[in-house]
Order: C-alpha cells, then structure tokens, then sequence
C-alpha cells in the first residue's frame, strides 16, 4: 500500500517524477547540464509570467525566506510584515533574527490583511524599505490578495516580497503585473517534487536595493547566482536530481495548463470540504472569497486530532496534519498537493468515519 500524503506539503510524487529521479545524474559544470538549466529559467519564467530572472536555490522554503532577508536589507532597516498566520510570524522572526525593525500588521487566522491598515502604517512610516506578505498561508488556507497590494506597494519606496511557496501553481500569479519585487517558491508544493530547491523571482527594483544591502550573506548571496546564471551554472553544487527532475515537472504542468491545474484543485477543494462538513467538521475560513486551493481547515470540538492523525497513519498509511500554534489540538488541515481525485476524498472521508465510529463505541 502506498502512503497518501493529505499534507499541506510535501505531496506524493508522480511516477514519472520518480522515474526521472531515479536515473543517473550529470555533472553540474558540463555542458548537458547547462542546457538544462537555461531550459529550466525559461520555463520557470513562464510558470512566475515574468520576463526577469528567476533563481533556483538548494533550499527549503524557510531558506528561500532567509535569503530574501539578508539581500535586501541592512541591520536596523524598517520593514513591515503582514501577518495572517504561522507563516507570517515566521517572517517577524527572522526579520527580527538579523536585527531588523519590524512593524506588523496581525490578524485573527483565517482572515486576511487590509490595504487601508497598509496604506496606514508606510504613511506613517515613510522609511519602511519592505513589506512582507505570505500568498497562500498554509497554516490556515487563506489567500491575501497580492494584486492590490502591488499596486499599493510599487508607488512607494518599499520592495514588495511575497512567500508564494505554497500558492504557487495552483492559484492565479503573474508576477510582472502585480508588481511584486520578489517572490519565493519552493518545489515541495505547486511542482510536485520532493523538498530541496526554492525558486526566487527579482524584479529591477529588487536588483537595485541588493546593491544597499549590507547584511552578511554567503551562500544566499543572490549576485552570485545571477552572474553565474548567465553562464548556464549555480555558484555551488546544486541539487542536481531535483533540477532534471524539475525540468519534466514544469513541461507537465506547462502542457496540462496552469489555468486547468487552478480549476481543477479549486473544484477538489469545494469537494473536500463539503464532504468533510456533512460529517460533523466545520469550515475553519468563513470567507468564500479568501480559501485556497489546496487546504482544507476544518475545525472539530469532538475528535481527538492527534488521535486521529495516529490512526490514519498507522492503520491506512494515510497522513493528514493538525493545525498548528493555537489550533493545533482543533484542527484538520487536509492538504491537496497531491494529484488526487474525487475518489481519493471519498476514500479519506470514509476512513475518518471509521475512527469516529470507533471511538464512539468505547
């Protein structure tokens, strides 16, 4: 039996994808892998729809945030955060980490941010150099809009640095026209590959503010990267099976069609919930216009969730996730990363009444 991964990330991985990483590597100063890797930036600015470079980072998503920090940024310099949920804090925390002053904007989970407490607080704070927001917050499904808050943030001197590492793919981007300065992906979500590489788009302004930065940087130092993309390379040894393996996932995704990816996790995730209300769960986001594709936050005041996280797992080799921080005792997160169906719910709905069933008879 094959485990599913109802998690909001990693998901399962494709057969071809596996097929792909099982073959042999190639070595990262040839030739064959340079042509590979111009084939990969072209097609990642297709998946982005931006015409500037894209970075490919051997990293998890948090590193990708990191890196994001210490290029632009020097010690002391204001920034402000919108803060939505788990990721956001994460946010707080490294910007507070490398001795930077931050403003946050904070919100209930399951909400999103609003542009006039934006608008607000870089009026009253005109030095502020970068707002951060969080796409898709994977701790609670909701989406922020982007697009109006690109268009806010691009008129003043704030860069606009979105995580989009788990709204990428399945929720409409266009990085140029929503004027976002960088966006952070990872390939554990949206690109159906295991954890490992992280995607970072730049803009101009972007590109201008790295030359002010002073934070020390190494490894994340993103002038490296760019000077050695132009040659087909990473500066460091990169993860090479993930970077073939990456190739074939983005031609899959750009041959099926972002828009039918979009449509299709949209209609698994109305799906989803509302099978998995009709069993006693309730809607975590109460606002239609703000869920997301690919999580399902249901909350319950009846089910042990740590209880039954253990029995899917150990009995049907199924993995779901709790929430996490104040929720992680009431709620569900069912994670739609993976390619499943109709099917695959119906089979997880079932498998759920069978350990309320249970429970209710000892």
């Amino acid at each position: 039996m094959s485990k599913k991964l109802f998690t909001p990330g990693p998901g399962n991985i494709p057969q071809f994808i596996r097929v792909q990483l099982a073959k042999d590597i190639i070595h990262h100063r040839m030739g064959d892998y340079q042509h590979v890797l111009f084939e990969v930036a072209n097609k990642l600015r297709r998946v982005f729809q931006t015409v500037e470079d894209v970075l490919i980072l051997t990293t998890s998503g948090t590193g990708a945030m990191e890196s994001a920090i210490v290029n632009f940024f020097s010690k002391g310099d204001e920034v402000l955060v919108i803060n939505t949920g788990f990721f956001g804090e994460r946010f707080i925390q490294i910007c507070k980490t490398f001795a930077l002053t931050v403003h946050s904007l904070d919100y209930e989970w399951g909400s999103t941010y609003q542009l006039d407490d934006v608008k607000r607080v870089l009026t009253e704070h005109p030095n502020i150099k970068g707002v951060f927001v969080t796409y898709h917050e994977t701790s609670t499904g909701v989406v922020n809009n982007l697009k109006d808050l690109g268009e806010f943030v691009r008129h003043t001197n704030a860069l606009l640095i979105a995580d989009c590492i788990s709204g990428m793919i399945h929720h409409p981007f266009n990085f140029d026209e929503w004027h976002v300065d960088c966006a952070l992906a990872s390939s554990q979500k949206g690109f159906l590959l295991p954890p490992g590489l992280a995607f970072v788009a730049l803009s101009k302004k972007a590109k201008e503010r790295m030359e002010y930065a002073t934070l020390p940087k190494y490894f994340w130092d993103y002038s490296k990267y760019l000077s050695y993309y132009k040659r087909g390379q990473n500066p460091y040894t990169p993860s090479i099976s993930l970077v073939l393996a990456l190739n074939v996932a983005l031609d899959y995704l750009l041959e099926k069609g972002i828009d039918k990816v979009i449509e299709e996790k949209r209609k698994l995730r109305e799906y989803s919930e509302a099978k998995l209300t009709e069993i006693g769960f309730t809607s975590f986001i109460k606002d239609e216009s703000i869920k997301g594709n690919v999580l399902v936050p249901v909350l319950t005041n009846d089910v042990d969730i740590d209880k039954l996280v253990e029995f899917l797992d150990n009995r049907y080799d199924i993995s779901v996730s709790k929430g996490q921080g104040k929720y992680a005792d009431k709620m569900l997160r069912v994670g739609l990363l993976s390619e499943f169906t109709e099917e695959d719910i119906d089979n997880l709905v079932e498998k759920i009444l069978e350990y309320k069933a249970i429970n209710e008879t000892e």
